[in-house]
Parts: structure tokens; C-alpha cells; sequence
């Protein structure tokens, strides 16, 4: 008798771990996961970006908080910021969330934060209400909190809605229905475009400071505008994967290409003067050429 084949188990405890998050993520609208990265990290990453916060001046307009300083291009502000925009289990869950939607995701934004003593709560928002689209039919975008001092509801830790994104054409919610996402450094919120939330009044003496991530379909416009983030001189010392994820690749059928060719053409050492234009299609588009060419759409009518 032969021997029956053994079947290898490609799925990786991280691809478990994933599952249960997103499935919670779904659920709730939001998710805490304790202790994800070791808070040295955090200590270290925050220490390269100090500076910045002490040179940045306060926010102007009622939305952003004039008691709040905020700043973006973060791969540009420390070299350990990627490995928290690529943290390998954040990623699983928010693909988990976003691709089926979407042929690739991209990086939404990158935005370190000071909330300062003082400063009064937020207005409740929705991000994916900085889009046009439909809602309460697809995601549009995941993000991701990570706290650099111990958010409390008494420095303002960010306030969610659980299950507000089952309802997305509620503007206001009662506060008593609403969760103080209260966690320390190491932690992380992972909470939902359609996820109804703000940041919480800081009634303390200390500053709250923490690091947003954001992921978005591919197709969208993001909120920060990546090429001009991270331009190609910047993106070419990225490594393929974080270069892609910044927007350096075309989402199918051949959005957001440069000359005809994926933008990643632009990292390059040698870039041709003429480039000719090369199709970049989904599968599925593949074969509804191949079958309009060979008349079987017509036999199909």
C-alpha cells in the first residue's frame, strides 16, 4: 500500500493569532492586544522623535486641538518606525480586515501625537468619512494606536464606540455606551474606519503621547499624501515590501502607474528616458479579454 502524502501545515501561529484579532476586530469595531512589542521599543522610538514634538507648534482648527501637536512622514523622522508600520501581526490582521475589498492595501498615514494638558475631548468622528463612498458596505481603513505613555482616561485616552460601526449613519452616540481605551506602552488599539471614536480630554498634568498608523484600501486617495512623504529618493532606500506599502506599486488594473509601469520604475538606478506601457490586470480581467477575443462572450449572450 502506498503511504498516504503528508499534507504540510503552512499556517504559522501568527496566521491564529490574526484570525482571533480580526474576527474580535470585526465584532467589536476595536480591539486591544496587550504587550505586543516590548516597551523598550516604544522607549526607543519615542526618544528619536522627541525633538520633533518639542519643535512642533500646536494644531490650529477645532478638529485637530490647539492644546495637541501633531506630525507625520515618521519612516523620515526614525529609522525604527517601519518596524512598527510592518509589525508582522498588525499586518495580518489589517489584510484580514481591508483585501477583501481591495487588490493591495496602503499606508493611510503615519502620525505621532501630543495631547497636552488642557486640552478638551475631541469631536466624535468616523475616519472613513474623509471619503465620498457608500458606507456601511465595505471597510475602508484600519488603525492602529500606539500609546508611548499610559493612556488613561484622565490624560485622555482615545474613546471608541463598540459596535458603532454596525451603525454608521449615527453621527452621536451616548457617551455611556462609549469605552476609555485605557492601555500602556507595549500595547496596541486596533480600531475600525467605520469604528465611531475621538481623543478624550486631557483633565491630567502630564502629556499623553502615542504614534497613529493607518491602512487603507489601495484604490483610495490617503489621508497623507505618501509620494510626497517619502519621494523616490527617499522610497528607494526602503526595502521593496515598505516601498510598495508607501504606494510604490500599481493597484489592478494599472492604478496609480507612472508612464504606463508600476511607480516602483522610479526606484531604480537607471531609469529608462522612454518607457512603454505595461498592463497590470487581475486575473479575472485576464480571462474576460481572452474569452471576448476567442467570441465566447458572444456564445455566452
Amino acid at each position: 500500500m502506498a503511504p498516504l502524502a503528508v499534507i504540510a501545515d503552512t499556517r504559522s501561529p501568527v496566521d491564529d493569532a490574526a484570525d482571533h484579532w480580526a474576527a474580535e476586530l470585526n465584532q467589536n469595531g476595536y480591539v486591544i492586544i496587550p504587550r505586543i512589542v516590548d516597551p523598550s521599543l516604544i522607549e526607543t522610538l519615542q526618544a528619536d522623535l522627541m525633538q520633533k514634538f518639542v519643535q512642533t507648534p500646536f494644531c490650529e482648527g477645532v478638529f485637530y486641538g490647539g492644546r495637541t501637536k501633531r506630525f507625520g512622514r515618521l519612516l523620515t523622522q526614525s529609522p525604527h518606525a517601519a518596524q512598527f508600520i510592518q509589525h508582522e501581526l498588525v499586518m495580518a490582521i489589517v489584510e484580514r480586515i481591508l483585501k477583501p475589498y481591495c487588490d493591495t492595501i496602503q499606508l493611510n498615514l503615519t502620525q505621532a501625537l501630543e495631547v497636552h494638558p488642557g486640552q478638551r475631548v475631541q469631536v466624535p468622528h468616523r475616519d472613513q468619512d474623509m471619503w465620498g463612498g457608500a458606507k456601511g458596505t465595505i471597510e475602508y481603513l484600519v488603525n492602529v494606536m500606539w500609546p508611548f505613555t499610559n493612556y488613561t482616561q484622565q490624560n485622555g485616552a482615545t474613546i471608541v464606540w463598540p459596535n458603532s460601526h454596525t451603525c454608521p449613519g449615527d453621527m452621536l452616540l451616548p457617551r455611556e455606551k462609549s469605552f476609555d481605551a485605557e492601555m500602556e506602552p507595549g500595547s496596541v488599539l486596533l480600531f475600525l474606519g467605520s469604528t465611531l471614536h475621538s481623543a478624550g480630554a486631557n483633565f491630567s498634568a502630564d502629556v499623553r503621547r502615542g504614534m497613529i498608523i493607518s491602512y487603507c484600501l489601495g484604490w483610495l486617495k490617503p489621508y497623507e499624501n505618501q509620494w510626497l512623504s517619502y519621494p523616490p529618493e527617499i522610497a528607494r532606500h526602503f526595502s521593496p515590501e515598505l516601498a510598495a506599502l508607501v504606494g510604490y506599486q500599481q493597484h489592478r488594473p494599472n492604478l496609480g502607474n507612472f508612464d504606463g509601469q508600476c511607480p516602483s520604475v522610479l526606484l531604480k538606478d537607471n531609469i529608462p528616458d522612454h518607457l512603454h506601457a505595461i498592463d497590470e490586470l487581475r486575473p479575472d480581467q485576464e480571462q474576460l479579454i481572452d474569452d471576448y477575443y476567442a467570441g465566447r462572450l458572444a456564445d455566452a449572450a
